[in-house]
């Protein structure tokens, strides 16, 4: 029975936060409010916020690669190894940058994952 609670309470603690993912629009409108700071952003709450959310997107998108490795599903994409990918803020920000305003409703995980399977098409 307590098993039973614990997961209850855990469920209705970390369903609203999955449920509340950020978008790309509400990502480019503190990114940009970052960059407007200058060197005063270094002390702002968002900046440890937007670098965790695209660290997130990444981590959850290798784990996907893998689940479906093992799953022997076909690969969605071929990304170099950790560390070799060569993508930093700017290149993440211009392909954000580049979604249509229409469509910038879309999570940041999901926007990450189009652009990593853009970037890294299997050959």
């Amino acid at each position: 029975m307590r098993i039973g609670l614990r997961i209850l309470v855990l469920a209705g603690v970390l369903l609203p936060v999955a449920a509340e993912a950020m978008t790309v629009e509400t990502f480019l409108s503190k990114a940009k409010a970052l960059q407007a700071k200058g060197p005063f952003a270094l002390g702002s709450s968002d900046l440890p916020l937007l670098r965790d959310e695209v660290k997130d997107a990444g981590t959850a998108y290798r784990a996907q690669i893998e689940a479906d490795r093992l799953a022997g599903k076909p690969r969605r994409a071929c990304p170099p190894p950790v560390g070799q990918a060569k993508i930093d803020s700017k290149v993440v920000m211009a392909e954000f940058e580049a979604i249509p305003l229409a469509k910038r409703k879309v999570s940041v995980q999901a926007a990450f994952y189009a652009m990593m399977d853009r970037r890294f098409p299997c050959k």
